[in-house]
């Protein structure tokens, strides 16, 4: 069985020709020296035309290994709260083999993270990043994690089991979290809000991100994808984080009333 593509022709181009020129726009081209290894990206999941150079500003500046574990949030609420992927993906510029050894191993590790491809079948948080790191990464395998709403004390749990898992792999591996910042607001406010945020995650403070975006109220969609990507990162030794890129869907559409915001950070 293979997940086939939920969002290609809307949020980024299925043909592949096209997909592939959109990419070499949207990834500038970095001397592989100066690239540098990392523990955690996070990006925007927008449609490409909105938040696609901050993503590929921000894949760039990253030695991609081969197998990336992208974590997005559940935008449908399908499946179970925790749901793991063990489809091979479908993509317009290939197929994208699971990594089964460190899936495996995550699912024994973990008493909460279940196999459910169900959740995976329509969300998109996690397909508009697959082209980006194919791109970058000609032998790329995934783990794909759909995550719902949980509280910071299982944040903590999964992110626990998680650097488990990681750390028996006897490859490289990155985290990959997939969300977009603010949604609907004005770019004044947005910004403001976004600011809070992203200060807490250059902190290396999950905990203070995890109730910033609470008690702010900011519409970060993929708050629980990030708050485990910093907690793992940090499980496995991560000492900095990097503001890439901020922007807003403004910038494409001349719009600052209501605008959603995308930031790009790399933590190492």
């Amino acid at each position: 069985m293979t997940r086939m593509p939920a969002v290609a022709d809307r949020f980024y181009p299925g043909d592949p020709q096209e997909l592939r020129s959109a990419l070499s726009m949207l990834i500038p081209r970095v001397a592989e020296e100066e690239k540098r290894p990392a523990l955690a990206v996070m990006l925007p999941h927008a449609g490409y035309v909105y938040s696609g150079a901050t993503a590929g500003a921000t894949i760039s500046r990253v030695k991609v290994p081969e197998t990336v574990i992208i974590l997005g949030p559940n935008h449908h609420g399908r499946g179970a709260p925790l749901a793991l992927g063990t489809e091979d993906w479908r993509m317009p510029l290939g197929t994208v083999a699971i990594d089964r050894q460190l899936a495996a191993s995550i699912l024994n590790q973990s008493s909460t993270i279940v196999e459910d491809s169900h959740a995976h079948l329509l969300e998109h948080s996690l397909e508009v990043q697959v082209p980006f790191f194919q791109q970058v990464q000609s032998r790329l395998r995934i783990v794909p994690l759909v995550i719902s709403h949980i509280s910071y004390q299982q944040c903590q749990a999964v992110a626990r089991e998680l650097a488990t898992a990681i750390r028996a792999y006897p490859h490289p591996a990155l985290l990959a979290a997939s969300t977009d910042m603010s949604h609907y607001e004005s770019r004044q406010q947005a910004s403001r809000k976004d600011q809070l945020a992203i200060e807490r995650i250059l902190a290396l403070d999950p905990e203070g991100l995890y109730s910033t975006v609470i008690g702010q109220d900011i519409s970060m969609c993929g708050i629980i994808p990030t708050t485990i990507s910093l907690l793992t990162a940090m499980e496995l030794g991560a000492t900095q984080a990097e503001l890439v890129r901020y922007t807003d869907s403004g910038e494409a559409t001349g719009d600052t009333s209501q605008v959603v915001g995308y930031a790009g950070l790399i933590i190492s």
